[in-house]
Order: structure tokens, then C-alpha cells, then sequence
């Protein structure tokens, strides 16, 4: 019996098998192929070598949501909404993202203004209709899609949230007509208030839904084929999973679900270490990704943004930035050295790859820098070029007075190292927390490359690097559990008078989860139930997501953890002000069989697991260095930097004042001298 995880980077697929039986796991990874997603799936599937008729579990992360948004190739979406709110998702909100520049413009909609049509139904705000529906008006609606050959459409009209049946009613007569289309409901898809963000999820969720939903089909008939007949799990940005079917109808939930996994892998073995404050640090082929756990607890937030437009479904609070192995390096007017977001992602990928690219990338500069062989073979499959590194990296040396190649090769990683400590600030400093407290949990296949000189920069004592950092996030997807989340308006006084007004909330949302979970074979003992209480002071415009100690409901109790929350995040708190309920949320568990962390099991003796020496550039000069071979370094083991430690999908670098040592999970722990 097998359980597979699969995510898809904008490089490499990645892929693990668990053996449930043998206690063992095994990784594989296969070229990410962008024009046909499926298909680096089902070569890094073939690669381990698994009889899918066998496996009892797949759980797949993919960017394929994310991407179809930031690349701006989504569906032609089609808005049906109330007569007068045509413009809600053009007016968006009034604030300015560059405080002083008055000339900013807002991101042009995913939406034109030319694509929104009108009904005159009206709700009012308890959920009342003050208009019934017009069908003479919704079959004029259905006819200018049909002549339009409409393939997705998002229904959003006012105070859905409280009463949903106006807008399903009129998915339904889209559906009839166009079984072709993709139909969602703002009410289905995110049922609170704020028509805005309410709106803009909605429109996310039609936008990605075509592509995505036809990825998904054409997947699960390619594993149906190769003998695969259990449901497909897909990550969702929460950190759970659910199914591929559900998935396919809300898309949007997928956004963050490639990184998901790396922060479930990161709890599991911050748990099995010992570590309970972790940054992690999962750096990619076109982008990094970095969370802050402490006390190992997962934040989750619904206030997240993708290209400018927000998507208020809960998501794991992950900060991305636009460096990874791919990033490319360029020069702007100045001429200033720049680097990313562009990417050569995997086609044509980087210089070195020898596919087709010849624009410089934080990979070629490791290359010259030799960081990474440049005679070796990345991820077991992709021969380097280190001449077309060096001549890509050569033609903007050509631009640029008094640099050298290998000056302008550490010009490029100290700058995606800048932009990626940046990140790690936004989410540490900028949230209150010191980072020395905390150690930096470095994956992907490019973060061991990078970790030590960010834990350099931010005065992090310890940086911990996993067996196989490459796979962590493919990892991560099979210690998932299934996750639904739910959450309903109901703006209330805080007192004793509305307990059991609370509590019958709770009780039908738990009903419901209880529900949605069964729907998907999750047995009823296995359920954990989250609550948590969109909260604020009275007289505030936005709320804090606060989850509400387990129990009866203790008002004290609940007002002391907003307290403490707001105190975190703002600085203050007014514990004498009175507060008010805003919304309820809940979070539906259902907790699956997890495998645990094997014991490393590799290994020889230490002066086996150094394979070679190579000159190494580190700050300007070049330094004879001891390569080892991370698969012979046994339990125990301990060296000194300078020192590059390989392994199929990843290099770590480790300078000069920092030691490292190996634990009984074939963990790599780096630590700098005192």
C-alpha cells in the first residue's frame, strides 16, 4: 500500500511514494512540462516506479491556478449582477497602494466593463426580497451569453451571503441552457459580506475554473488508465486537502496549493526535532515562499491578494516573491543590476539547461560561481552547460564597467538573497516577531543554496536542511489532512444575551462540515472541529480572525484572546472598549492516516561521503572545497564550512565559520561558530 504526493514547481515536478507497509520513502522528479501539466505528473510518476492499482492515497499540489492568474490566461468570465453595481469590481476600494505617487493606477479587471450584465432582482440586507426575478430579463441575460458562446460566468449579487437561492436560481438557468459553461455563485464560493471581495473571489474562482477542471479530467482519466481507482486529493491553500472533484468547481481554494505542503512537512518535523519556532523557506524554480510558525502553529488568514486582486478564501499567511533558481538577472535604464520576477521557468529554464534559454539566471550564476557542478547533472536529469552559463552571464558583464563574470555571478545571488530576506522580514519584523528566536527550515531545490546567507543577513543562529529538501513540498501533501472551511455573517453585540444565538451558529456550521466531510469517506470519529470569531472594536471597519478556546463558549475567554491578537499585530490594545461579533468561521478536520519521518538509514563512514574537492567561489575569491555526498554522511556526522553537501535535487552551501551535523532523520543541521 502506497501513498503518493505530487507537486508541480515551475521547474521540476516532484514526487513521493510512502510505503505504508516497509516503513519507506522514496523521491522522484521530472522536468514541469507547462504546455501540458499533466504529463511532468505522469513522468515523475513513472520514475518511482509505483503500480498506481496498489496506491491507496494521491495528493496532488499545483500551481496551475496561481499561474493561470499571474500570466493573465484565464477564462473570458462573464459577471451577472444587480441592476446599478456594474461597476463594483471596477471602483474596487479607494485606497492607494503607493501612498505618494497620485498617478498609480489600479490593475485593469479580469472583468470588462463590456462583459457585465444587469438583472433588476434585489435583496435586501436580512436576505429579503424587495425584487423577484425577472425570467423575461434572465432569458435576454441567457441569450446575450449563448450568442457569446460564454464559457465561464460568475453570478453575484447583493447580500448573497444571507440569502444564496436568487443567485443559484440563476447558475441554474445558466447551466440548463450552457451545460457547457463554468457557473459559480459569489454565495457558494466566499458567502460573507463586503460585495467587493466577495465579487473579485468569485470572478478568481470563474477565471481559473475552464483550465483547472480540464486539467483535473484530463489527469484522472490518465491515472484511470494506469490503474489509479481511489479519489485524487488536491492541496488547498488552508493546508488541508480535498478532492479533485471539488477542486474542479472551486479553484480558487488552490491558489497557495503547491506551498501548503511544504508547511505541513515543516510542522511534522519541527514536531519530530524538537523545533517549535520555524521560518520556512521553500525556494523554487521561479519563486520563493516563506511562512513563520510559532509554537508550530499554522497561520491561516483570509486578507491575501493575487496580482492586485483579493481572494478572501482562507489561505496559510505565506509571503512569495519572485526569486528562484529561474530568476532571471537584467539590467534596467540605469543600467542597475536587477533580478526577477521574470523567470525562464522550466521552457526554456535557464542558460546552463541548454534548452533554448540564454538570459542569465540565479542557477548560471551558482554554476559559475561553482556552487553547483558544473560537470554534474541537476535532479538526476538535466546535463549543465556551464559555457552557456558563463557566456549568458558574459553578455551582461558586456554592459557594465568594472565587473568581472564572477563578480556580477555573486552581484546576482546577493541580490535574490536581499529580495528573499525582505520577505522573511514582512512576515517576522513586520509582525512583531524577532527572527533570531526562530530557526530557518530551508527546502525546495534551490533554498539549502541560499539558506545560510539569508540566515547570515537576518541573525538567524540555525538553519535546518530535510532529507530530500527538493521533494519536502510532494512531501508535505501525503501528511495532509482534509480540510473544509466555513463561514457565515452575522454581525452581533458581544454579551451574554447572544450565547445561544452563537452556539445554534456553530451548531448548524458543524452540521454542515460534519456533512461535507462524509460526502467525501472521512469517518465521523475521525472530525475535528475548529471555531473561530471574526471579531473587532466597535466602531472599527475591519475584524481579526480570532480562534475561540475549545469548550462552551466563555465570552472572557474569547475577548482575551482578541485582545492579545490585536496587541500582536497593531501594537495595542483597548481592553476596556467594547467589541463586536462579525462573522462566524469554522474549520472542518478530517484527520487521515499520516506516515512517520523514517529513520536515516544511509550513510558510510565520513571520509567515504566526501566524493571531491573544487575551487568554490566564496566573497571574491576562489576556495578549495570539500564536495560530500549527502546519501554517505551517516548519522552523527560533523564538518566544518567551507563545504558544498550534494544531493539528487538540491546543493547545500555551507561558508566558512559554519559547522554542520547530521541527526538520527538524516536532518542537516548548520549552526554558526561562537
Amino acid at each position: 500500500m502506497s501513498w503518493i504526493g505530487i507537486d508541480v514547481g515551475g521547474t521540476f515536478t516532484d514526487a513521493v511514494a510512502y510505503d505504508a507497509v516497509r516503513g519507506e520513502l522514496r523521491s522522484e522528479k521530472a522536468p514541469t512540462t507547462p504546455s501540458k501539466p499533466q504529463q511532468g505528473v505522469l513522468d515523475a510518476l513513472e520514475k518511482l516506479g509505483i503500480k498506481l492499482s496498489s496506491a491507496e492515497r494521491l495528493i496532488h499540489g499545483l500551481t496551475l491556478g496561481t499561474n493561470t492568474v499571474l500570466e493573465r490566461k484565464g477564462a473570458d468570465v462573464w459577471v451577472v449582477t444587480n441592476s446599478g453595481f456594474r461597476d463594483t469590481l471596477e471602483i474596487a476600494r479607494t485606497n492607494r497602494p503607493i501612498l505618494y505617487n497620485i498617478k498609480t493606477l489600479k490593475a485593469a479587471p479580469l472583468v470588462p466593463r463590456s462583459r457585465i450584465l444587469e438583472v433588476s432582482q434585489r435583496s435586501l440586507r436580512d436576505g429579503s426580497t424587495l425584487r423577484e426575478i425577472d425570467m423575461e430579463e434572465l432569458a435576454s441575460v441567457i441569450e446575450t451569453l449563448r450568442k457569446a458562446e460564454a464559457r465561464a460566468v460568475a453570478v453575484c449579487l447583493l447580500h448573497s451571503y444571507v440569502n444564496p437561492e436568487p443567485e443559484r436560481t440563476i447558475a441554474k438557468a445558466i447551466e440548463t441552457a450552457l451545460p457547457d459553461c463554468f457557473v459559480t455563485t459569489s454565495a457558494d464560493v466566499l458567502p460573507e459580506y463586503r460585495e467587493y471581495e466577495r465579487y473579485s473571489t468569485a470572478v478568481l474562482n470563474a477565471y481559473t475554473g475552464p483550465r483547472v477542471s480540464r486539467y483535473l479530467s484530463s489527469l484522472d482519466e490518465a491515472l484511470d488508465e494506469r490503474g489509479y481507482e481511489k479519489p485524487v486529493f488536491i492541496m488547498t491553500s488552508n493546508g488541508g486537502v480535498f478532492t479533485a472533484d471539488r477542486a474542479s468547481r472551486f479553484p480558487v481554494n488552490t491558489i497557495l496549493s503547491g506551498p501548503a505542503g511544504g508547511v505541513a512537512a515543516a510542522v511534522a518535523l519541527g514536531e519530530a526535532i524538537g523545533e517549535r519556532n520555524l521560518i520556512t523557506y521553500d525556494m523554487g524554480g521561479t519563486s520563493t515562499d516563506v511562512c513563520l510558525l510559532k509554537d508550530l502553529q499554522v497561520p491561516v488568514t483570509n486578507e491575501q491578494f493575487i496580482s492586485d486582486f483579493p481572494n478572501r478564501t482562507p489561505q496559510i499567511e505565506i509571503n512569495t516573491v519572485g526569486a528562484g533558481g529561474g530568476s532571471i538577472a537584467w539590467l534596467d535604464a540605469g543600467p542597475i543590476l536587477r533580478v526577477g520576477p521574470q523567470s525562464a521557468g522550466a521552457q526554456p529554464g535557464p542558460a546552463s539547461y541548454d534548452r533554448g534559454g540564454t538570459e542569465p539566471t540565479v542557477t548560471d550564476a551558482n554554476v559559475v560561481m561553482a556552487r553547483i557542478d558544473p560537470n554534474g547533472l541537476l535532479a538526476g536529469s538535466v546535463r549543465m552547460r556551464p559555457d552557456l552559463a558563463e557566456a549568458a552571464i558574459d553578455a551582461v558583464v558586456s554592459r557594465m564597467a568594472d565587473l568581472t563574470r564572477h563578480s556580477l555571478a555573486e552581484g546576482i545571488v546577493r541580490i535574490a538573497v536581499a529580495r528573499m530576506v525582505s520577505a522573511i522580514k514582512e512576515i517576522s519584523i513586520g509582525m512583531g516577531h524577532d527572527p533570531r528566536e526562530f530557526a530557518l527550515l530551508a527546502y525546495g531545490g534551490a533554498g539549502p543554496l541560499h539558506a545560510v546567507a539569508i540566515a547570515e543577513e537576518l541573525e538567524i543562529p540555525k538553519v535546518i536542511v530535510p532529507p530530500n529538501p527538493g521533494n519536502f513540498s510532494a512531501y508535505g501533501a501525503i501528511l495532509s489532512d482534509v480540510r473544509h472551511d466555513y463561514v457565515r455573517t452575522h454581525p452581533m453585540a458581544f454579551a451574554d444575551e447572544n450565547i445561544a444565538e452563537m452556539e445554534r451558529i456553530f451548531a448548524e456550521m458543524e452540521a454542515e462540515g460534519a456533512a461535507g466531510l462524509e460526502a467525501e469517506a472521512i469517518e465521523a470519529g475521525k472530525v475535528e472541529m475548529r471555531r473561530f470569531c471574526g471579531m473587532r472594536y466597535v466602531g472599527q471597519s475591519w475584524e481579526l480572525s480570532v480562534e475561540l478556546p475549545a469548550g462552551p463558549i466563555d465570552l472572557a475567554a474569547y475577548a482575551k484572546a482578541f485582545h492579545t491578537l490585536h496587541e500582536q499585530r497593531y501594537g495595542h490594545s483597548a481592553e476596556n472598549d467594547p467589541l463586536e461579533i462579525v462573522n462566524f468561521r469554522l474549520a472542518v478536520i478530517g484527520l487521515m492516516s499520516k506516515p512517520s519521518l523514517p529513520e536515516w538509514t544511509l550513510g558510510g563512514s565520513f571520509e567515504q561521503a566526501e566524493t571531491s574537492r573544487r575551487d568554490v567561489l566564496f566573497d571574491g575569491e576562489f576556495v578549495a572545497t570539500p564536495v560530500y555526498d549527502r546519501a554517505k554522511l551517516p548519522v552523527g556526522a560533523t564538518f566544518s564550512g567551507p563545504a558544498i553537501v550534494e544531493e539528487s535535487g538540491s546543493v547545500t552551501v555551507i561558508p566558512k565559520q559554519w559547522n554542520g551535523s547530521v541527526d538520527r532523520l538524516g536532518v542537516m543541521i548548520l549552526t554558526k561558530e561562537q
